[in-house]
């Protein structure tokens, strides 16, 4: 199978989306919460050119369990 970016970057979104969904399931647990705890990092930028203006934000939400998850699916990728 050929690999490419755009497979990569498939992977890696759903190695993240995975990872979140763990995160979410696993918050009740307290011993885990080092795992679970997120960072919210957020781009917002914004113009007035008179003519046009945009406003447009983008969130990302990391915790250390995506990250995980993101690494194993780039293993996984790569075992392709």
């Amino acid at each position: 199978m050929k690999r490419n970016v755009g497979m990569l970057i498939l992977f890696l979104l759903l190695g993240w989306l995975v990872g979140a969904w763990i995160a979410i399931a696993l918050e009740p647990v307290q011993s885990l919460s080092f795992l679970t705890a997120s960072k919210v990092i957020r781009w917002s930028p914004q113009a007035d050119l008179n003519i046009i203006s945009y406003d447009f934000t983008i969130q990302l939400k990391l915790c250390l369990l995506s990250l995980i998850s993101m690494i194993i699916s780039v293993w996984l990728y790569r075992k392709l």
